[in-house]
């Protein structure tokens, strides 16, 4: 297989971010990356403009991570609640996902990344959780839950 050298203009998942230098087949870069402008060839003229590419990337990154950290911070301090209906026996009917949270971050204002919320699986139980968020590769945070099961008092007696 013939493959060749690019270098990235934007952030490319699961490929490199910006300023890297990659080796991709020679058709993926012919037919998709240089014409869409997400790369150029890894030419000596190209080569030379690297460093202003390296700038951008450092000043992205720094950007995101200020983000990342404001958004930390205001998770930080929240505190959402669910309530779970129940049936006869006491079993709760549905469960909280991350759907669900995601949902009550946006009507809150926070807009995060779905896949950010590192749940294992969906909540059925009542109680105080914690769930990991992971807003950034250096920046996670908690953010507290506390899921109330309707007519739990009922099913007691």
């Amino acid at each position: 297989m013939a493959t060749t050298e690019v270098i990235l203009r934007e952030k490319i998942g699961n490929l490199g971010a910006e300023a890297d230098v990659v080796t991709v087949k020679a058709g993926y870069a012919r037919n998709f990356l240089v014409p869409q402008g997400k790369a150029y060839e890894a030419s000596k003229a190209n080569l030379k403009h690297l460093e202003s590419l390296k700038a951008q990337r450092v000043k992205r990154e720094a950007e995101e991570f200020q983000v990342a950290q404001d958004v930390a911070a205001k998770i930080k301090k929240l505190k959402l609640e669910f309530t779970l209906e129940t049936g006869q026996g006491g079993k709760a009917f549905g469960s909280v996902t991350s759907i669900d949270i995601h949902k009550q971050l946006s009507d809150k204002g926070i807009e995060i990344d779905r896949h950010a919320l590192l749940l294992e699986g969906p909540i059925k139980t009542g109680g105080k959780q914690d769930i990991e968020v992971k807003l950034h590769s250096e920046v996670t945070t908690k953010l507290k839950i506390d899921v109330k099961v309707e007519g739990e008092e009922e099913a007691a007696e």
